[in-house]
């Protein structure tokens, strides 16, 4: 999975003139007197800036923003702060990401990353390949009027016949601003119930005359009790998956 996120940024990041060039990533430079220097070439900061891009590639082109934002409003409406942990909620979101993605990162798999390494096709026609897959994915998942703000916006009105020819710098923030929006109304729902809870209690204790009694603190148990009850983690997971058309 690293190799095939490591060759779709490495495609994106590494200009096509290099590419075509092959350039070496160290060269030897032999001086007059007999002695030699090395010298790191352009290539090399490529590859580091491709490292580098590899979360911002993972957050940004894939379901991780959905499901990361969507677990987090669902901790904060449950009312718990720090459970479970941001590490957990990153790790879960990261593997159902690496679960949602699958068939897109084998389907570059087989177009693109695997004939490349075979020596079957050049750089240049592997990254089409891969892009066929992710434009798929994220084009299925943005929608048409956060494609057309980011047409706009880079003056490109008009140019552009049909979405799938929309280039990538404009498809790719069009897709996460669809995807913090679409993560924006699961949370909305999903803090309905809750918010039902906390007021109904908040109401019983004001009736009561229990007034320094914190609502949060009685409503809590209730909450969890509830989630638990409707199997919430299964809900939760199974609407994510199938909010990208899996089981469809």
């Amino acid at each position: 999975m690293i190799k095939l996120l490591l060759f779709i940024v490495l495609l994106i990041v590494i200009p096509d003139s290099y590419a075509q060039q092959g350039i070496s990533a160290v060269t030897v430079t032999t001086n007059p007197n007999g002695s030699q220097e090395y010298s790191m070439t352009l290539q090399a900061l490529f590859i580091m800036t491709a490292l580098s891009l590899i979360p911002a590639f993972v957050m940004m082109m894939t379901s991780f923003t959905r499901i990361i934002v969507v677990l987090s409003i669902l901790r904060q409406a449950i009312g718990l702060q720090q459970s479970p942990s941001s590490q957990i909620l990153i790790g879960v979101s990261l593997f159902l990401t690496m679960f949602i993605m699958a068939p897109v990162f084998e389907e570059v798999n087989e177009r693109a990353l695997q004939p490349y390494l075979e020596e079957e096709m050049t750089s240049i026609e592997a990254f089409e390949q891969a892009k066929g897959p992710m434009r798929e994915f994220m084009l299925s998942q943005t929608r048409v009027k956060d494609l057309e703000t980011f047409v706009q916006i880079a003056g490109q009105e008009g140019v552009y016949a049909d979405p799938s020819e929309v280039p990538l710098t404009i498809l790719i923030p069009a897709f996460v601003t669809s995807e913090l929006k679409t993560a924006f109304q699961i949370g909305f729902m999903l803090f309905i119930p809750f918010l039902i809870i906390d007021l109904v209690v908040a109401s019983i204790l004001m009736a009561m005359g229990m007034m320094m009694l914190s609502p949060m603190i009685v409503s809590l148990p209730f909450k969890l009790m509830l989630f638990v009850l409707v199997d919430g983690w299964n809900l939760i997971f199974g609407t994510l998956a199938s909010s990208f058309g899996m089981g469809t």
